[in-house]
């Protein structure tokens, strides 16, 4: 008798009894129609058809916890060991000891070989009933989770661990550790930049569980710290053996604008560009390329900061100790133009050796030069060796000194007087500098340009590049300066023009610049005057402007200073002056021939008579009004 099915006592004898009575029913039915007991009226309902009995809620209880101790209590998210009891072709199924077994997926098992049944393994309890009511086991969850604790175990630790490398992602590769998925960043899989990841894939490294996530349960490993971890341990050991003037070979890894960095078999030394050769380089690259080899000399090494610096062109003398014969005071050396400065340029005559032209010995010429202009980086020039000092280690070089010097001879070739054509180099505020030959040059004063215009710019007359005529005024030899002129090619017209613009003599003028000070006007013959601002004055009050055309009357003429002084204003005053000087002298003249005619009349009269006396008191009267008036006219 089984537990869940407990027969009652008396359900046999009940059945029987219930036949009987239908049996007697049916037969008093027949005879009579007598109404009788029958069997359902104490029929016992808490028996089912299976003669079982209904369970009152104690007794359903006290088996319910029979039943339920027969097997194992598990809960969500626990972890179980459990017994492989059947396969299928695509699901294990597992016996944990729970009411009913639990099916997981063969693909989590794919790293198990030659599972069979009997085998023991550890799964997770992820639901023990769902929608579906059955039990929910995972062996992934299961390793995730103790993947997840040892790894978590090993950061704290420094441990290293194995992975394999699954797969590429964005930034890195993925790796498998323990089972879980871990990250390696691209940076942290060699101490050399890695371009392919692809190469990686599928191999089995060691690494560093170097930063761990508790909330999302993610981990990122690093190949690249265990290299550094071997490298530090080799850099203690080479930085431990380190001598000043230790020759070592190295491989270049990398290269910059100031040096390259080389790699002496786990430590890193700096070979900065200027002891890569005793001659200059623009950049490293022009004599060094990636991974080649070197021997080099150490120069300094520092154990706190762990720098070491290198020197390759300190493993062969320096060739200022190794001069040629041929390189000595007074010979002719060519060089490359390796620096520029504003002073002058370094030509390098061998690799390491340079000397410098000076400002001052590239032309003949006193004109200043620009050696920015005259040098161009990388050209190669001839120059005389002037001076050479070997321990110094230093070189004055000079271009001019290559030809004769034009002004040992400049009277023959340039005597005072003569013509010539030059060309305009130079111009500034007070004059224009000319170089008739090469080395050979002088300046046109701002007055020596024209004999009849006035400049405030030498600019405004000849440009940079033109071609001038000039005279040769006078010769500086000992300061190498001739004094030119452009003006004196031609007669000083200003000698003939003092007849022609006598001082009150009026001309037509055109003002070709005014400003606050007065105006400039166009005479005739090329001659410019000046007039002062207030001279400028119309009659009707008003002043001659720019481009306009009046007449002017010349009130200042000075020979010596080229000066010509003009108003336009001084001749409607003139002429006012002149009418008013006019009237004056009318009323003078008529006052003289007044007094005339009294003195004749009083030489006539003899004896005065009282008419004769009025006439003479009128001839009076109006001799003294003239005389008023006269008197308030001239004041």
């Amino acid at each position: 008798m089984s537990e869940n099915q407990i027969l009652n006592s008396n359900a046999d004898a009940q059945e029987q009894a219930a036949a009987t009575d239908v049996a007697e029913t049916v037969t008093a039915t027949t005879k009579a129609p007598v109404i009788v007991e029958t069997a359902h009226d104490d029929f016992d309902w808490s028996v089912d058809k299976r003669n079982v009995a209904i369970y009152s809620n104690e007794e359903r209880q006290k088996y319910d916890a029979v039943y339920d101790g027969t097997f194992k209590q598990v809960n969500d998210g626990e972890m179980v060991e459990g017994q492989v009891v059947a396969l299928t072709k695509t699901d294990v199924v597992v016996n944990i000891g729970f009411k009913s077994d639990g099916l997981v997926s063969l693909n989590e098992f794919r790293d198990l070989g030659g599972l069979k049944i009997g085998d023991t393994v550890e799964v997770m309890v992820v639901e023990k009933e769902d929608r579906e009511g059955h039990l929910h086991l995972s062996r992934k969850l299961a390793r995730i989770t103790r993947a997840w604790e040892r790894i978590v175990e090993i950061h704290k630790t420094g441990e290293i661990v194995t992975g394999v490398v699954t797969s590429k992602t964005k930034g890195g590769l993925i790796v498998d550790v323990f089972g879980m998925e871990t990250f390696l960043p691209g940076s942290q899989i060699d101490v050399k930049p890695v371009t392919d990841y692809d190469q990686f894939v599928g191999k089995t490294m060691e690494f560093k569980v170097v930063k761990i996530n508790e909330n999302i349960k993610n981990a990122v490993v690093s190949h690249k710290a265990l290299i550094e971890s071997d490298i530090e341990q080799q850099r203690a050991v080479i930085m431990s053996k380190l001598e000043k003037g230790q020759v070592l070979e190295g491989t270049i890894k990398n290269i910059t604008d100031f040096g390259a960095f080389l790699d002496l078999g786990g430590v890193d030394g700096l070979l900065y560009i200027t002891d890569i050769s005793w001659g200059r380089i623009n950049h490293p690259s022009e004599v060094l390329k990636l991974d080649q080899k070197l021997n080099v000399v150490v120069l300094d090494f520092d154990d706190e900061k762990k720098r070491i610096s290198l020197g390759l062109k300190q493993l062969t003398p320096h060739p200022w100790d190794t001069l040629s014969e041929s390189i000595v005071e007074g010979n002719i050396v060519k060089g490359k133009v390796v620096n520029i400065e504003d002073y002058g340029a370094f030509l390098e005559i061998m690799p390491g050796v340079e000397g410098l032209v000076h400002v001052s010995e590239i032309s003949w010429a006193n004109t200043p030069i620009n050696a920015k202009e005259f040098f161009k980086m990388g050209d190669e020039h001839e120059a005389k060796i002037v001076t050479l000092d070997k321990e110094a280690r230093k070189m004055s070089l000079s271009i001019k000194q290559m030809t004769e010097d034009p002004w040992s001879s400049i009277e023959d070739r340039f005597p005072v007087d003569s013509k010539h054509k030059g060309l305009v180099k130079n111009i500034t505020p007070y004059g224009v500098f000319v170089e008739l030959k090469p080395g050979i040059g002088g300046m046109i004063h701002i007055s020596d340009l024209s004999w009849t215009k006035r400049f405030n710019h030498p600019g405004e007359y000849t440009k940079v590049g033109t071609e001038i005529d000039v005279m040769i005024l006078s010769i500086d030899k000992e300061n190498r300066k001739l004094q030119l002129g452009h003006k004196q090619l031609e007669e000083d017209p200003w000698n003939a023009l003092e007849e022609s613009f006598a001082i009150g003599s009026v001309h037509e003028g055109t003002v070709s610049r005014k400003d606050d000070k007065g105006a400039i006007v166009q005479l005739p013959y090329g001659i410019e005057g000046f007039a002062p601002n207030r001279h400028l004055n119309k009659e009707d009050g008003t002043q001659v402007q720019a481009e306009e055309t009046a007449p002017f009357m010349v009130i200042e003429f000075d020979r010596n200073e080229k000066r010509v002084v003009l108003s336009h204003a001084r001749i409607w005053e003139q002429v006012k002056a002149d009418e008013k000087d006019a009237v004056i002298k009318e009323k003078k003249a008529d006052a003289e021939r007044t007094k005339k005619a009294v003195k004749e009349v009083q030489g006539k009269v003899e004896k005065a008579t009282l008419g004769d006396l009025s006439a003479l008191a009128d001839l009076k009267k109006k001799m003294d009004n003239e005389s008023k008036d006269q008197s308030s006219t001239e004041g």
